[in-house]
């Protein structure tokens, strides 16, 4: 049994929820006995073979500019291409844009059951179950999947990422000689900040910021500590910030290791893009903000009070004037 996991990369770089994907799929295949391989595509700058640190043995890599833009319809037939002759059983993804995209497709052309935002490694105990959280986080299901290939796409940041010594052999592969269906034109891209999605830090501002000129102690308060800036949508659809920073059930949904929400109420809605965080942080002045409920750590005040005395305290423990 061999398990393939699929290595998305941008601007030539492998992705950081690439590598946790990587991790998953190495000890998923500790787990069953069976050895773990990565495919890439398109060019890359990244040392491919460097990979073998995280515990797979070999790489495929599809070196053609045409996969350097996500196109579902090519990168499925690559996927499944490698997939059936490299006798895969298991394929793993990370649950992000592109695996949203292709891994559906990959499990019609596949024939291969599918499983997007695992939480965990699958139970093998009695078959093939994994476990998902479902209704926005609020309950867990274990689904069994039968099939002969299996398809796992895991949750952002919700695996660990471990490195330790070694290298993969990389592979030369071949992909489909289909022409590419999309054509991009522009590409606007946001720099000097951390992705959103992949961020361990974010901090988050909503209406009780009362309006976009008081942002700023929010991009300085996550400046300090290094933080991604989020939004809820009440706040987005005001065009204070951008639409990509909107977290929530309509927006992104996120897992950092650290979620600071200031001035939000803390909506289902909301909830439901943020609840996967490991530690929730909420600062708002209503006490019964329904984000109390939710949060580890809460302070019941003034955002324009509260924020600055905690810029302050930063500062001060970092040694920053």
């Amino acid at each position: 049994m061999s398990v393939l996991i699929f290595a998305d990369a941008a601007d030539g770089q492998i992705k950081k929820s690439s590598l946790e994907a990587i991790t998953y799929g190495v000890d998923l295949a500790q787990k069953i006995g069976a050895t773990a391989s990565a495919l890439v595509l398109g060019k890359v700058t990244d040392d491919l073979s460097a990979l073998g640190k995280y515990g797979i043995n070999k790489v495929y890599h599809i070196a053609d500019e045409k996969y350097n833009q996500l196109d579902a319809r090519l990168y499925t037939k690559a996927i499944a291409s490698v997939v059936s002759t490299s006798g895969t059983q298991v394929l793993i993804l990370c649950n992000n844009l592109t695996g949203k995209s292709v891994a559906p497709r990959l499990s019609v052309a596949l024939k291969a059951g599918l499983v997007t935002g695992a939480s965990g490694l699958p139970d093998t105990s009695n078959g093939f179950v994994v476990k998902k959280a479902v209704f926005s986080g609020k309950a867990y299901a274990n689904i069994k999947i039968p099939t002969a290939t299996k398809i796992i796409a895991i949750s952002p940041n919700s695996y660990k990422t471990v490195a330790g010594e070694g290298k993969a052999e990389v592979i030369a592969a071949v992909g489909s000689d289909i022409a590419p269906q999309v054509k991009v034109t522009s590409t606007q891209k946001v720099t000097g900040q951390v992705p959103l999605s992949e961020a361990e830090l974010v901090v988050s501002g909503g209406r009780g910021l009362k309006g976009p000129e008081n942002w700023g102690m929010v991009e300085d308060l996550a400046g300090l500590i290094g933080a991604a800036t989020a939004c809820s949508r009440a706040v987005a659809d005001a065009h204070w910030r951008p639409h990509h920073e909107h977290v929530g059930q309509t927006g992104g949904s996120i897992a950092p290791n650290l979620y600071l929400a200031i001035g939000i109420s803390g909506a289902i809605q909301h909830l439901a893009g943020v609840n996967r965080s490991k530690v929730i942080v909420v600062i708002n002045k209503d006490p019964e903000a329904p984000f109390f409920k939710a949060a580890d750590y809460g302070i019941v005040g003034d955002a324009f009070e509260v924020v600055p005395k905690l810029i302050d305290a930063v500062k001060q423990f970092k040694g920053v004037a």
